[in-house]
């Protein structure tokens, strides 16, 4: 089965080569229904028409830099004239011109309409208040420079996916079977007589249709609002003078957008002011190396990333004016890669369906030696009669179901059916999943590297300690500042509040109400709402002083810094950041008399105490230093880190959140290690670790610098330990997530929120993105976006990847389980009486029984607690394991005795004699097969456990299923049977029907009871999650 297997092996469930994604395509030969099969596979074409576009963009954009350099010099005899309709709407620059400038990086043309400041005066915005807000001014806009959005394919409708579910070749060759019934029947035995055979398999053909394209279309909306879902991202604008958030799909020409670390540049514009900004063109023209964005190099392009530094920019060009935009029209037709699961029963079903292939063509060919033997026989072979024609297409009917009965083509389907089910549950439980494999690989999860700050803590921050002039202060909401600073001298409190409020990420503004709105990252409005507590002004303290440089915080320097020019004092620089870091590059501190002194050993040591003590109570510490440098500063330098003046070190509380106690405990007990891996002080990441049972009295905790020095050999006895990793780099991560992954065989999901964390979340077999503290970056390489943040929510996550694949195993077995008995049932009756028990409109109704009922019924099973108290699987295993193996061939064997039992002692048994006696037994024997299903599904939804009913009743879908497969039994069996060639049944045979299937039940619990290996305690069986799921990389 291995080497069979071999080309739909190969994909991975994240980064898989166009190659191994063409070659199982190529190897799945055997499809009845390709527009079906393949609907949800990567259109690989279009991804080589992205390539090829963001090949173009990168030559686009070297030679208009180059270009527009050289033409500088020839802007003199250089003229624009403004459309009429441009300048009605009340703007004196239209959309081309705009578009030229950025797109082309065109130096020339931005002077002729003199710089940044005149194209805002042409688009009617101010670079500080932004564009006013009124109806009509937006619907202006609207007009003349169009939308943030880009082109999209349109929705299929309900007639689309009844057109494709039509497509399939099985269905086709039956429907001209039909018709040829039709002819030959009317023909012989006149309407409405003749019609009944072919007139019933035309209503099989179109139930399968209908019922097929229900659930394709209802899966199709699922996914459609999960894809608007994907792509709500939001932008800090300024609007009336106001900053406010709105959608990028919201953004207009004009616009004042906000940007810093790890966004994503949501249109096309110019660089009004910013710092150290980097940005990242890969995503647009698939060049790495970063580009330098300043007031000399102007030019931002939408779909770029912010890498480094922050910046306000102008919005020039939307939507589909812009590369990006035809970038992402172009991408969206490419489609998400097809999972690993998808792949590997694509390949079951490939299997299955060339022997089924074989027996259709054995069956037809007994079939149609029995009946030439018969009219050798009366010596009648050169003359057929109508009857004997119909007979012939009767068999040829019956060979082209069992190939429809035996290509499971639902399997590979199901796969979607349970992922769309899990993903839209998700939604509601607060998890966003990009990559559908992420649903399949979570399930096999063996190790969660979780962050600290607001995944495992509520991440709403406050200052509640402080050690100012070598002091330790307690500060409460209800305590007023003249009691805080009582004791602490005017200067240094001033000098407190320059650092607070000029060294920050963060933005203190007033809203459309008046009331004052802190914005920034949690840390940074905890500092930002303790300066404003001293007493502080941000907006005149920001006018004293001129900033300079700032060098933004990052996860790699764990500090950040700013320049200042202090009016008639030259420059001063300010630093925060990790405690023992600017500790370490201070040499002086400010005393209790405001004075500047040495720091010695003893005061170092106190300093070094209070840093320990503020840790060990689970607070995260930040020190706040200054240095004079002179008047001889220019922008160009870095900014010096050493021989600062420490001014003192702050305690922040971030509570743990509510639940993660418990959420810990249960990832123990499904065998899942809790990792965390956080930046902050190491008694920080204890204290925290152990409020959340994740550092255990056996456990390691370490820090990065630490974890770094450690040889191959040191790092295999330390990890299987490890809990918490402190003071930890990205790469750092990075690194532990790899060792876990290849070294270790573990399945590891990492949490992550910041641009640096996008190695490890790229690296891993799970990425979890922050989708309240995230960046885009961390987001867009992440596969699945925990929207409140909540660890608990990634157990939630956990426990629905379990229960995809446990859902998905079970109808595999169950559907495996139909094509034995169907298969072996049709052809052994072929080979042994000559005729096959099931009709094509009978194998059709069963085919819809196993496939896609089936699917809904078991594939959308809800997950239990009981998930979460089986131990994962890792990496290995087969995808069909014993237990299933066990239970398939019992049941298979169980049915197959029942239905050649009635066919061999049936007319005895319920003394059947007369001219209808054959069909009366031929549908007994097709309702007890369809009853022997029914209990079957039943027994299904526990593949070890006896006890099938427990939590059946909050299944709808399962219930509602089963439900209408017996109603339209009873109506197929008593009522259309001049169409499905059945007769109605007595009581005695309804009840002795419905008795043998009732017994698979008692039989499918005797067979669990047979010890292959328990799929919860046996690592021979760890496969009941699949290898396929969490075989992710090489």
């Amino acid at each position: 089965m291995g080497s069979l297997m071999k080309d739909f092996s190969e994909v991975k469930a994240k980064n898989s080569s166009d190659e191994a994604l063409q070659r199982w395509r190529k190897a799945c030969w055997l499809v009845k229904n390709h527009k079906r099969r393949f609907r949800f596979t990567a259109n690989l074409s279009k991804r080589s028409e992205v390539r090829e576009i963001q090949k173009s963009n990168q030559e686009k954009l070297r030679v208009a830099v180059l270009v527009s350099q050289a033409a500088l010099s020839f802007i003199q005899g250089i003229s624009y004239t403004v459309p009429e309709e441009v300048k009605k709407a009340g703007f004196e620059i239209c959309a081309d011109e705009l578009g030229s400038i950025v797109e082309g990086h065109n130096l020339r043309k931005l002077k002729v309409h003199s710089g940044v400041e005149g194209i805002a005066g042409k688009l009617s915005t101010s670079l500080t208040d932004g564009i006013s807000i009124s109806d009509e001014s937006l619907d202006h806009r609207r007009e003349v420079y169009g939308i943030n959005k880009f082109t999209e394919s349109p929705a299929k409708g309900f007639w689309l996916f009844v057109w494709e579910a039509l497509q399939d070749t099985t269905l086709m060759i039956l429907a001209v079977c039909a018709l040829v019934s039709l002819v030959v029947g009317i023909a012989t035995e006149g309407w409405p007589r003749g019609a009944h055979d072919g007139l019933g398999i035309v209503a099989s053909i179109l139930l399968v249709v209908f019922v097929t394209a229900t659930s394709d279309y209802k899966q199709s909306l699922q996914f459609k609002d999960l894809d608007k879902e994907k792509k709500k991202i939001t932008v800090q604008v300024t609007r009336n003078g106001f900053r406010q958030k709105i959608s990028i799909f919201d953004l207009l020409s004009g616009d004042i957008v906000h940007l810093s670390i790890g966004d994503q540049v949501p249109a096309d514009g110019l660089f009004v002011s910013g710092y150290s900004l980097l940005i990242n063109e890969s995503s647009l023209t698939g060049e790495s190396e970063p580009i330098n964005v300043t007031s000399a190099n102007p030019f931002l392009l939408s779909g770029t990333k912010v890498q480094d530094g922050s910046c306000k920019m102008l919005v020039t060009t939307v939507g589909m004016r812009t590369q990006w935009g035809k970038l992402m029209a172009t991408l969206s037709e490419g489609g998400d890669d097809e999972t690993p699961l998808q792949v590997k029963l694509n390949g079951v079903a490939t299997i299955i369906g060339k022997i089924g292939l074989f027996f259709a063509v054995i069956t037809f060919a007994v079939l149609v030696q029995g009946l030439f033997s018969l009219k050798m026989n009366q010596g009648s072979y050169r003359s057929w009669s109508g009857d004997e024609a119909l007979e012939m297409l009767e068999y040829f009917a019956i060979a082209v179901t069992i190939v429809v009965v035996a290509v499971p083509e639902g399997l590979p389907l199901a796969v979607t059916l349970s992922l769309a089910f899990a993903m839209k549950k998700m939604m509601n439980d607060k998890a966003l999943v990009r990559n559908l494999a992420a649903c399949e690989t979570m399930g096999s999860a063996t190790t969660i590297c979780s962050d600290k700050t607001g995944t495992l803590t509520t991440n709403h921050m406050t200052v509640v300690k402080a050690c100012i002039c070598g002091k330790r202060k307690e500060v409460s909401s209800s305590m007023k500042s003249s009691a805080f600073c009582s004791d602490i001298p005017d200067s240094v409190v001033k000098m407190l509040q320059k650092s607070v409020f000029n060294n920050t990420g963060g933005d203190i503004v007033i809203d459309k109400d008046e009331k004052i709105q802190i914005l920034g990252t949690p840390t940074e409005t905890a500092l930002l709402e303790f300066g404003l507590f001293l007493g502080g002004d941000f907006l005149a303290e920001r006018r004293v002083s001129k900033l300079v440089k700032v060098e933004p915080f990052n996860s790699t320097k764990k500090r950040m810094g700013v320049v200042l020019e202090l009016p008639g004092e030259g420059f001063q620089a300010h630093c925060k950041g990790a405690s023992e870091i600017i500790l370490a590059a201070c040499d002086r501190f400010l005393n209790s008399n405001g004075e500047v002194v040495p720091l010695d050993e003893s005061t170092t040591t106190h300093m070094k105490d209070t840093i320990d003590e503020f840790a060990n109570e689970a607070l995260r510490t930040l020190c706040l230093a200054y240095k004079d440098i002179g008047i001889d500063f220019s922008a160009e330098n870095p900014i010096p880190f050493e021989g600062y003046t420490l001014i003192g070190i702050i305690g922040i509380k971030d509570p743990v959140r509510a639940g993660v106690k418990e959420s810990v405990a249960i990832c123990k007990s499904a065998g899942i290690m809790v990792r965390m891996v956080t930046g902050d002080n190491i008694n920080t990441a204890r204290a925290i670790a152990r409020e959340c049972g994740i550092l255990t009295d056996d456990g390691i905790a370490i820090e990065g610098p630490e974890f770094r020095m450690k040889n191959e050999e040191e790092l295999q006895a330390l990890i299987p330990k490890l809990q918490v990793m402190a003071r930890s780099s990205p790469m750092d991560k990075h690194t532990l997530v790899k060792l876990l992954r290849s070294t270790f065989e573990e399945v590891v999901a990492v949490t992550g929120d910041g641009t640096n964390d996008a190695p490890a979340l790229h690296e891993a077999d799970i990425g979890l993105a922050m989708g309240i503290s995230g960046t885009e970056v961390a987001k867009e390489s992440a596969d699945v976006i925990i929207l409140d943040d909540n660890f608990s929510t990634i157990v939630t996550v956990a426990k629905w990847g379990r229960s995809v694949y446990i859902n998905i195993q079970k109808f595999v077995q169950f559907q495996l389980t139909v094509n034995v008995v169907a298969l072996i049932v049709n052809f052994s009756s072929a080979c042994l009486t000559g005729s096959a028990p099931l009709t094509a409109v009978q194998l059709l109704w069963v085919n819809m029984i196993m496939d896609t009922l089936g699917a809904l019924a078991l594939a959308t099973e809800p997950p239990n607690d009981d998930l979460m108290r089986r131990q994962p699987v890792g990496r290995k295993g087969n995808f069909i394991s014993n237990v299933m193996w066990r239970n398939i061939l019992g049941q298979s064997i169980y049915q197959f005795v029942v239905i050649w039992y009635l066919q061999t002692s049936g007319k005895s048994v319920f003394y059947l004699d007369g001219e209808n006696s054959d069909t009366i037994l031929n549908t007994l024997i097709f309702n007890s097969f369809v009853f022997c299903q029914v209990f079957n599904e039943i027994s299904s939804r526990e593949m070890e456990k006896i006890n099938v009913f427990k939590g059946i009743l909050n299944n709808y879908v399962f219930v509602g299923v089963l439900s209408c497969t017996v109603l339209f039994q009873v109506i197929i069996v008593q009522f259309l049977g001049t169409f499905a060639n059945t007769y109605p049944l007595t009581m005695r045979q309804w009840s002795t029907s419905i008795l043998l299937g009732f017994l698979g039940m008692p039989i499918a619990a005797a067979i669990k009871m047979i010890p292959v290996g328990s799929a919860v305690n046996s690592s021979s069986s760890r496969s009941i999650y699949l290898s396929s799921a969490t075989d992710l990389k090489p």
